[in-house]
């Protein structure tokens, strides 16, 4: 796969974006590539289900959009996200992490990093932007856009500081021992979806002692809509996801209040007991002295981290499921916490172009 080499991709927004995020999930659904990885085409090919990264970046509290990808994909990218948003740029970038050593430096550059996981299990479905109402393309005054919070955390950094939020994924698929490079089957997400369903419908069942009439569903509300947000998830293209987001300052420059602020960041994303949401997974700090003598664990826990994001590697070795095994998000939630944003999104530090791309008139003298 370094044969294959890698690109980033930067998208400028326009001073108006129009769409809603389904746009976004359109797209995403055109990254629905399961390929193929036999156990010959695994290990004696190397050949790979493609993965991607989308970042969202605060560099000295200018926000950024990035998408990390093989090169092979850069021009299905282009394609795609052209189709949905015709008036951004795209740009190849060079690495923002690029400064940042290898081995950490605890004193001139403290940094935190963590893993955001779910709170219940991968079956169940976060709050998206269709709860949100805007499925429905309300005008941009009446929107409520969730991924608002994130953007303003990132806009709110002060110069010496920076944040970075990847989201990595990879096609989630059903394997098998006949024709992938697994040992054992792995059952489908969408099965352990439909098996709950069926489950919760057993638990709303009444039932009549001593009646020749069997017990009727009368689900409660919160079963309800429990039972609708799963259908409504398993009916889209699902991901192996994983989510990691890191802080990392100049020492002068440096806020423990930022590192409060990028843990909330996927707060609004969570509901009440219905559906699912975001929490802590594993990070890069201890909670008490005495787990960490003299800071080894710590530092070689930043290397680490720090080397797996400039490597957009999880899914691979040498970080393959790193810290636990991946999250699965369907492209409806994908487009939920990336998108591109309308006016809504009145961050000062997120960049814009100045004015839309549009094609040259068809009647030109030539």
């Amino acid at each position: 796969m370094r044969q294959a080499g890698s690109v980033l991709l930067e998208v400028k927004l326009p001073k108006e974006t129009m769409k809603s995020p389904l746009a976004m999930e359109i797209f995403f659904t055109s990254l629905y590539q399961t390929g193929s990885a036999t156990f010959s085409e695994l290990y004696w090919k190397g050949k790979v289900r493609p993965w991607f990264s989308f970042e969202l970046v605060s560099i000295d509290g200018q926000v950024k959009f990035f998408i990390w990808a093989h090169k092979k994909w850069k021009n299905l990218i282009e394609t795609q996200i052209y189709a949905q948003y015709p008036n951004v740029e795209i740009h190849e970038a060079e690495d923002y992490m690029s400064w940042v050593p290898h081995q950490p430096d605890p004193v001139n550059l403290p940094m935190w990093a963590t893993y955001f996981k779910l709170m219940k299990e991968n079956i169940y479905p976060i709050k998206t932007y269709v709860d949100y109402g805007l499925d429905k393309d309300p005008k941009e005054e009446f929107k409520i856009d969730p991924m608002t919070s994130v953007l303003e955390y990132l806009g709110s950094l002060r110069k010496g500081e920076q944040a970075w939020i990847q989201i990595i994924i990879q096609a989630h698929r059903k394997l098998t021992t006949k024709n992938d490079a697994v040992l054992f089957d792995k059952p489908d997400w969408k099965h352990e979806v439909r098996h709950e369903i069926e489950k919760i419908r057993k638990e709303s069942v009444i039932e009549n002692p001593g009646s020749e009439f069997p017990g009727m569903p009368n689900p409660t509300k919160g079963q309800q809509n429990t039972i609708a947000a799963l259908e409504r998830s398993v009916s889209k293209f699902p991901f192996e996801v994983a989510i990691r987001g890191c802080y990392i300052a100049k020492k002068e420059a440096f806020n423990p209040i930022s590192i409060t602020g990028l843990i909330a960041t996927f707060r609004q994303y969570s509901s009440n007991d219905d559906v699912n949401g975001f929490k802590l997974g594993w990070f890069t700090d201890f909670d008490y002295p005495w787990q960490d003598f003299r800071r080894i664990r710590r530092t070689h826990a930043e290397k680490e981290m720090i080397e797996a994001m400039k490597l957009r590697s999880f899914f691979q070795p040498p970080f393959k499921n790193f810290e636990g095994s991946p999250i699965i998000l369907n492209t409806e939630e994908l487009a939920t916490i990336y998108h591109f944003p309308g006016s809504v999104a009145a961050t000062p530090t997120f960049e814009r172009i100045p004015s839309k791309r549009s094609q040259a008139p068809s009647n030109l003298p030539i």
